[in-house]
C-alpha cells in the first residue's frame, strides 16, 4: 500500500502562483512543479524563474517551520528534508519564500491546485507570469523602484551611472513590463523531467 502512495504522490503536480510582494504593478510567475518537490530544489526553480542569480541566503517560512541551509542559530531547518506536499499540501495554502536577506525579496507561493502529472510533460514548467524580474542587488522592493524611475528619466544625475551598473547602453534594453514564458522556461529546463510516462 505504502508504495502505491508514494508513486501517487511522486506524479502529482503543484500549480503555484509566486508572486513578490510590495510590488505595483506586481511581479508574478504561474508554475507547475512536482509536488514532491524539496523544497532545496524549489529554491533553484524559483532563481530561475525570476532571473535571480542564487547569490544570496534565502529560506523558505512555512506552517512546521523555517527551512533553507540547515543552520541552527538561524532556527533554520535543511530545505532538503521538506517536500513542498508537505509545507503546502493543498488548494489555498501559502508559504513565503525569502530571497537576499538584505534587499528582502519576498515571494508568495500560493497553492491554487494540485493534479495528476500529465502523461509526456516535463515539469517544472512555467504556464505565464507578468514583469520582467528584478535585477540582483538593486535594493529590494523601494531600491527597484527608484531604479525604474531613474531609468525613464535620462536627465537624472544617476541615469548614466545605473546604466553602466547594469552593462546597459540605453535605458531602453531594460524593460519592467517584458515576459517570457519560453525564456523562463528555457531556464527551468535544467530542473525538469517527465514524471508520467505516456
Amino acid at each position: 500500500m505504502a508504495p502505491t502512495k508514494h508513486r501517487k504522490a511522486a506524479s502529482s503536480v503543484h500549480r503555484i502562483k509566486v508572486t513578490l510582494t510590495g510590488l505595483r504593478p506586481p511581479i508574478w510567475r504561474r508554475l507547475e512543479v512536482p509536488s514532491a518537490m524539496p523544497l532545496d530544489a524549489l529554491h533553484l526553480v524559483l532563481q530561475a524563474a525570476f532571473g535571480w542569480e542564487n547569490y544570496h541566503m534565502w529560506s523558505f517560512e512555512t506552517g512546521s517551520g523555517t527551512y533553507g541551509v540547515a543552520d541552527r542559530e538561524l532556527g533554520f531547518r535543511s530545505a532538503a528534508t521538506a517536500r513542498l506536499q508537505q509545507v503546502a499540501a493543498r488548494p489555498k495554502d501559502t508559504i513565503v519564500y525569502l530571497y537576499d536577506f538584505g534587499d528582502s525579496w519576498e515571494h508568495e507561493i500560493l497553492v491554487e491546485a494540485v493534479a495528476p502529472a500529465e502523461p509526456g510533460v516535463a515539469y517544472p514548467r512555467c504556464l505565464t507570469g507578468r514583469r520582467a524580474g528584478p535585477p540582483e542587488d538593486c535594493g529590494g522592493v523601494w531600491g527597484y523602484g527608484d531604479l525604474i524611475e531613474i531609468l525613464a528619466d535620462p536627465d537624472h544625475e544617476d541615469h548614466a551611472e545605473r546604466l553602466e551598473w547594469l552593462g546597459l547602453d540605453s535605458a531602453d534594453e531594460f524593460d519592467p513590463a517584458a515576459f517570457d514564458a519560453a525564456e523562463v522556461n528555457a531556464a527551468l529546463s535544467r530542473h525538469a523531467r517527465v514524471l508520467t510516462e505516456p
